[in-house]
């Protein structure tokens, strides 16, 4: 059958810049946060690469991408992602950064797709990141997936097979470094991903361009999203580097190890 896939994904800012938080009028924020160059949500980018996959191994099914981001964040990291594969864009217009309440993110992210167009939760797969490199709350998709009333949620998940029969085979990590292998009969479910097993799709420009021709009206009509939370920050800094270094001759390596383990239970 084919499924309608929904991906849950926002931005993050590249790891390799140096992130420093300040305190503007509009609340906490990174310091020259819009100068900062974006990449689409790692865990995200698992979901949408899986999304990907499954959507080719059933013809009909659609793939569709609601993220919530400022718009023209969107438009420069889209510009990459829509070169990967084939989906339509859901455009949010609001602020993306890990000063956003997990809650209200969720109410947003959930009134989006319940509006979408022909949207049939008999086929709905909701995928998205266990957690994310901004906020890691590791909430938001349960929450969505509450929402929308799809009480089928499985989180933390490595892998999905589909069975002769049309069941959802998936694993999902436990303590332990294993695996908890559930079956589930049907549509709708929510998934939220940790790493999955495959690899990122190589680019196809000819996919770029035909997204493109798509997305940037979208990304026009973006509708902006106002984000309400009673969420408060007192202060926001870099957390403190603390350093006591003491320079010792002829120790034997026991006494260097007791110190260390008694400066560490202080």
């Amino acid at each position: 059958m084919p499924y309608q896939i929904i991906v849950c994904g926002g931005l993050a800012p590249d790891p390799l810049q140096t992130l420093e938080p300040v305190s503007s009028p509009a609340g906490p924020a990174l310091k020259n946060e819009m100068m900062l160059p974006a990449v689409f949500d790692p865990w995200a980018g698992h979901a949408l690469y899986e999304a990907a996959h499954l959507a080719k191994q059933h013809p009909g099914s659609s793939i569709k991408v609601v993220s919530l981001a400022p718009k023209a964040k969107l438009q420069q990291v889209m510009m990459t992602i829509a070169q990967k594969l084939p989906f339509e864009l859901v455009p949010l217009d609001g602020p993306g950064g890990g000063f956003t309440d997990a809650a209200s993110i969720a109410a947003v992210l959930a009134d989006a797709i319940a509006a979408i167009p022909g949207l049939d939760k008999s086929q709905v797969l909701l995928f998205g990141g266990w957690e994310s490199a901004t906020r890691g709350a590791g909430t938001v998709m349960q929450m969505v997936g509450e929402k929308l009333g799809i009480t089928e949620q499985f989180l933390a998940v490595d892998e999905l097979t589909i069975d002769a029969d049309g069941a959802l085979v998936i694993k999902e990590r436990v303590e332990g470094g294993q695996h908890q292998v559930s079956r589930c009969t049907a549509p709708p479910a929510v998934l939220a991903w940790a790493t999955g097993n495959l690899s990122e799709p190589a680019n196809h420009p000819q996919t770029g361009m035909a997204n493109m021709r798509a997305m940037m009206p979208a990304l026009q009509k973006a509708k902006p999203a106002s984000l309400t939370s009673a969420l408060t920050f007192a202060d926001v800094s870099l957390p403190a580097v603390t350093r006591q270094t003491r320079i010792v001759k002829d120790v034997p390596a026991a006494e260097i190890a007791r110190e260390i383990a008694e400066w560490i239970k202080q």
